[in-house]
């Protein structure tokens, strides 16, 4: 069994229920290939879910992305994904995940700090990945469900945020 610390995380100041989510261009990778985009873009014809997740390969990444798979959210609304690894490294977790989603990748971790959800890696000088969260959006981007993790490890309550998704 593999054995981890429980960590409280600082406070985030990310965007709550009913403001707009912040607009940003990052790329976003698929299976065939990795293009610019903009979450305006993206939001501007459909809701979507948006998940932070930290980087590809950590265990809550895969399991988080598992469990999104697995009640298969994508039936019902777009979900995007974004965290610090490289488009290369999304390729290979969407490839070995049987991930069906677009998933942004922000390398410097500007998206998180705008979100108000980075935090420092433990034992890393100088290198932050997002906390995992999940904001559901509608058209507008408005923020219709936030969830942001408390403490590392920590993920999200999943029949809430579906119980988000049927409500748009």
């Amino acid at each position: 069994m593999v054995e981890f610390d429980v960590v409280e995380l600082e406070p985030s100041d990310h965007p709550e229920v009913g403001e707009t989510a912040p607009d940003f261009t990052r790329p976003l990778v698929g299976r065939e290939y990795w293009e610019d985009a903009s979450l305006s873009e993206l939001a501007s014809d459909e809701p979507l879910v948006l998940v932070f997740t930290p980087m590809d390969g950590a265990f809550p990444a895969t399991y988080v992305w598992n469990e999104i798979r697995d009640r298969e959210w994508g039936d019902s609304i777009r979900v995007v994904g974004l965290s610090i690894s490289t488009p290369y490294e999304h390729k290979t977790l969407i490839e070995e995940r049987d991930i069906d989603h677009a998933l942004f990748s922000d390398p410097n971790n500007g998206v998180a700090r705008e979100y108000g959800i980075d935090h420092a890696l433990d034992g890393m000088a100088g290198i932050t990945e997002p906390r995992p969260a999940v904001f559901v959006l509608d058209d507008e981007r408005t923020v219709e469900y936030a969830w942001v993790a408390n403490e590392w490890p920590d993920f999200p309550d999943y029949d809430a945020v579906e119980d988000a998704i049927e409500s748009l």
